[in-house]
């Protein structure tokens, strides 16, 4: 994949909104879609979690703390917390990077 387009293409035929990227020994990366008002069903991962927002707006609840997720945002997820978006109100497009590499990637 050279560009998120081209993975969001690729996730799309293969009906999942993540498709990785990049896995290294130190972290793995992809893309993450989620339509307008779409839900948010991810579980907490036991990796720490970096979104940076490519397009689109919503909201981020992680643990207390709720937040607005807005293009060119850059949001961090610590491990094992738990953490969904919300409130999709354009497409929302996020460039998400694990550290260390996603266990279920």
């Amino acid at each position: 994949m050279s560009s998120i387009e081209e993975g969001l293409e690729k996730g799309r035929k293969a009906g999942k909104r993540y498709t990785e990227f990049l896995r290294v020994s130190t972290m793995s990366a992809g893309v993450y879609a989620l339509p307008v008002a779409g839900v948010d069903t991810q579980q907490p991962h036991s990796e720490d979690e970096v979104y940076y927002v490519v397009r689109g707006r919503g909201r981020l609840q992680h643990g207390d703390v709720e937040q607005a997720a807005e293009p060119g945002d850059l949001l961090f997820v610590p491990a094992k917390e738990p953490h969904h978006f919300h409130s999709i109100t354009e497409e929302l497009v996020l460039l998400v990077v694990f550290a260390p590499p996603e266990r279920d990637g």
